[in-house]
């Protein structure tokens, strides 16, 4: 399977340095919990990537979770993804719409919102 590229990446990376800094360190200690994200190019279960964003550790991993079960994983495209993130989309709007899935801790979910991701620039 070739690898695919998702719009998504750069926000994790953002995500990724954000989490280093004072601000991200306080996000962390605050939620601690692990999620892990499937994104989907164009279509809900084909060709899915995953992330794994690990609150406790401090650490955005491409790949599933591999120290047990994250506490939720979310499932939904790679377009959502970016507009959720972007704030531009809430979670609940996307979760009643069957945009995004939500298997495990539903409480779990609820703490995970567009205030985790840094602000992007700009472009």
């Amino acid at each position: 399977m070739a690898t695919v590229q998702l719009k998504s990446d750069f926000i994790f990376d953002l995500l990724k340095r954000f989490l280093q800094t004072d601000e991200g360190i306080a996000v962390k200690n605050k939620v601690n919990l692990v999620y892990q994200f499937n994104l989907a190019p164009e279509k809900i279960g084909k060709d899915e990537v995953s992330y794994t964003i690990d609150l406790k550790k401090g650490e955005v991993i491409k790949g599933p979770y591999e120290g047990g079960k994250p506490d939720t994983t979310f499932t939904l495209k790679d377009e959502d993804f970016v507009k959720l993130a972007d704030g531009k989309l809430s979670p609940q709007i996307a979760f009643m719409r069957g945009a995004l899935k939500i298997k495990g801790s539903l409480s779990a979910a609820q703490k995970f919102t567009p205030d985790i991701f840094p602000k992007r620039p700009k472009l």
